[in-house]
């Protein structure tokens, strides 16, 4: 089983984005040094426990502190950008990491306001053309456009060598049979609808075809919520910090900041301290917790159902000691290792 990282940026109690900007880099120095197989920045904009605004930033800024570890995007959110500026984007940080280069692709709203501010042209009412988004990407990293097609002339590709391996993320399934006909990785966030893993990534292998957009074709992985601790019952307790969040974010919206473990053993009821962290009576939890055993254990249950061979997890533990050892713990369970120079 591959093990990869999807790097929030959490801005954790007491702290501020520059610190969480740098201790991003910093996870992917300590992910390689682990045998962890990619780390993937993700996307957030007006959020005040996340810093990450801009993942292609912190793609070029993690390659360069790095040398082996793959390293990309969890997500480009697409539907905000323009396909063309994308592809110039992930061809340079190609050129400057060869070989190791994911473009993700998603697409999500971050509210109408934000929507908004991203959008250049917003006298127009927005489109859900996501299909077309992604497949113009592709051509502009092939230069296949027909010769009648307003972009023929572009060719954005030319000089540039290696090209980003593209992957599709989705939470619904609904963009899962797109990325298999079109060849491409596809990647399931289980961490928001753990309901709908098995059924997507089964029906993107179904659907995959032969493809010439890259090595991640066909390929699958399962993003997962993970806490590991050395028992049990201190990975359930550093896990209240997630679970206190998501109860914030209801009520606060992106004003809300990360509580401390003490403020969310506070907030929570009995019942949601009591929230399963394991597969219990069939049903997959939002949040995975627990020994090094116990989440090897559930890994191993959810890749066999779903056909997949990586899990990519994201955790939200404030404590930066506490973080490096739940990463470290999850490592070692699994028996990933360095490769070598």
């Amino acid at each position: 089983m591959k093990l990869s990282l999807v790097e929030l940026s959490t801005v954790a109690p007491g702290s501020d984005k520059a610190q969480a900007l740098k201790d991003s880099v910093d996870a992917a120095k300590q992910a390689e040094n682990l045998g962890y197989h990619r780390i993937w920045y993700a996307e957030h904009h007006n959020s005040a426990s996340t810093a990450s605004t801009a993942p292609e930033i912190l793609i070029a800024l993690a390659a360069g502190a790095t040398s082996r570890i793959r390293v990309g995007s969890g997500a480009v959110l697409l539907n905000h950008y323009s396909p063309y500026k994308v592809a110039e984007s992930f061809l340079q940080l190609a050129a400057l990491a060869p070989g190791r280069i994911d473009l993700g692709l998603g697409r999500a709203t971050a509210g109408p306001v934000v929507d908004l501010a991203l959008r250049r042209d917003r006298d127009v009412p927005p489109t859900d053309d996501f299909a077309e988004q992604v497949q113009e990407v592709l051509t502009h990293f092939g230069g296949r456009f027909p010769a009648d097609h307003p972009f023929a002339r572009l060719n954005p590709a030319a000089g540039f060598t290696y090209r980003p391996d593209v992957w599709i993320l989705g939470s619904s399934g609904n963009s899962a049979r797109m990325a298999g006909e079109l060849g491409l990785g596809y990647a399931f966030a289980g961490f928001i609808n753990p309901d709908g893993a098995e059924r997507a990534l089964l029906r993107h292998g179904a659907f995959t075809a032969p493809s010439a957009n890259g090595a991640a074709g066909g390929r699958g992985i399962l993003s997962v919520s993970a806490v590991v601790a050395d028992t049990d019952a201190e990975a359930r307790r550093l896990n209240w910090t997630r679970t206190a969040l998501m109860a914030r974010l209801a009520r606060q919206g992106t004003t809300a900041q990360v509580p401390t473990v003490e403020e969310a053993e506070r907030e929570l009821s009995q019942e949601q301290k009591n929230t399963p962290t394991v597969i219990t009576d069939g049903r997959w939890p939002r949040q995975i917790a627990g020994s090094p055993q116990t989440v090897r254990d559930q890994l191993e249950q959810m890749t066999k159902a779903t056909g997949v061979d990586e899990v990519m997890v994201q955790d939200i533990i404030t404590d930066p000691t506490d973080r490096a050892h739940s990463r470290a713990l999850l490592a070692e369970a699994l028996g990933v290792a360095p490769a070598a120079e």
